[in-house]
């Protein structure tokens, strides 16, 4: 039987800014542990701090640019492009544009503060 998820729940948000997390599906809102699905809201200026997660993560843009720092260099990703961060990989997401970012975030396996790796402070 399919599992209807009726709404998010908010997960609080690592970062320099107040960024907003909706989790539909993953290990807090629906228990789901192979993978997750969150709508982002970014306000301008925010920064995540880095990261090394143990998930691959696919991030479609739906209003303003995201910026993803990586090993290499950086990439911007802007409304209505994707990008793919495998697992392994160093990054930092940050939304410095005027108006911030509106973004979905797909994680294989879902979202876990025990394996993203965030870089200490």
């Amino acid at each position: 039987m399919p599992t209807h998820i009726a709404g998010p729940t908010r997960i609080e948000a690592a970062g320099n800014k107040p960024k907003i997390i909706e989790e539909f599906v993953g290990r807090v809102n629906s228990g789901t542990t192979g993978a997750s699905l969150a709508r982002m809201t970014s306000p301008s200026g925010w920064v995540e701090p880095g990261q090394r997660p143990d998930f691959d993560e696919f991030t479609l843009v739906l209003r303003g640019e995201v910026h993803i720092e990586h090993e290499d260099g950086s990439i911007v990703v802007g409304a209505g492009e994707a990008v793919i961060t495998h697992a392994g990989e160093w990054v930092r997401y940050s939304t410095p544009g005027p108006d911030g970012a509106e973004y979905v975030a797909v994680c294989l396996p879902a979202f876990s503060p025990d394996t993203v790796h965030r870089d200490e402070a």
